[in-house]
C-alpha cells in the first residue's frame, strides 16, 4: 500500500518523477513550497510527490508520537539504530516508485530527494533498489545501517550521481556525520557531489541554486 502524498506537477504528462521525503516531526507538506524556488523554466514537465511518515513515538523526544520514517534511540544517531523502521521505510519507497512506474515513469528518470531522515531514507533506498535512478538527493542527512550497506547496495545505482548538501552547523545531524557517511560512500565508488553551507539543520538559497544546477544535468541525459 503506498502513502498518501502531497504532489505537485510543473506541467501536465510529466517526463521525470521527483519523491522527496520530509525531516523528523514534519509532514508531507514541508518541501511543497520549494518547487517553484526550484524548478528551472527550461526542464522537461516534472512530477513531485511528497509522502507523509506514519505517526510513531521517538524515544529521543520522550516518546512523543510524531511523523518519522524510524525510530531514533539516540541523539548520536547510529546507536541502536531502528532497523525493522528503517527496513519499513526502504518498502513504502519502493511501493511509491511502483506507483511512479505505473503512471508512466520508468526508475531512470525517477530521483529520490530527502531532509534530515528524510534524506537518510533516500539513500538507503535509493542506493538499495534494484533498478537504476536518475539520482539521490540528500540534505543534512546521513547513511543509517552503514555497516550492512556494502554487502546490501544494489549494483544497478552503483554510478548513480549523489547531491548531498550539509550545514556546518547542524546541531541535529552534525558535519562529521555527514562526512562520515560521504566518506564511505566514496570509498565505495559513488559520485557525491558534496556541498556544505554555513548554517544550521536547514536548507537556504544557495543550496537551492547548486541543486538546480545539479538537476538541470540529470534531466540533459
Amino acid at each position: 500500500m503506498t502513502l498518501p502524498t502531497v504532489q505537485h506537477e510543473t506541467a501536465a504528462k510529466p517526463l521525470y518523477s521527483v519523491i522527496w521525503l520530509h525531516g523528523l516531526g514534519a509532514d508531507g507538506h514541508d518541501f511543497a513550497p520549494i518547487v517553484p524556488e526550484l524548478v528551472a523554466t527550461d526542464w522537461p514537465a516534472l512530477r513531485f510527490v511528497f509522502p507523509p511518515a506514519p505517526v510513531r513515538p521517538v524515544t529521543v523526544n520522550g516518546g512523543m508520537p510524531m511523523r518519522a520514517w524510524y525510530d531514533i534511540a539516540g541523539v548520536d544517531l547510529v546507536s541502536r539504530q531502528d532497523e525493522p523502521g528503517i527496513r519499513g521505510s526502504i518498502e513504502a519507497v519502493e511501493a511509491l516508485i511502483a506507483q511512479e512506474h505505473e503512471r508512466g515513469v520508468p526508475s531512470e528518470r525517477i530521483l529520490l530527494a530527502g531532509f534530515s531522515q528524510g534524506g537518510a531514507i533516500a539513500l538507503a533506498a535509493g542506493l538499495r533498489h534494484a533498478q537504476p535512478l536518475a539520482g539521490v538527493i540528500a540534505l543534512s542527512t546521513y547513511l543509517p545501517l552503514h555497516e550492512l550497506f556494502a554487502a546490501e547496495r544494489s549494483s544497478a545505482n552503483a554510478k548513480t550521481p549523489i547531491f548531498w548538501g550539509h550545514g556546518t552547523g547542524d546541531p541535529i545531524v552534525p558535519l562529521t556525520r555527514g562526512l562520515a557517511s560521504r566518506e564511505l560512500l566514496q570509498s565505495l565508488g559513488y559520485d557525491v557531489a558534496w556541498h556544505t553551507y554555513p548554517m544550521p539543520h536547514s536548507v537556504n538559497a544557495e543550496e537551492i541554486t547548486d541543486l538546480r544546477h545539479w538537476m538541470s544535468q540529470r534531466f540533459r541525459g
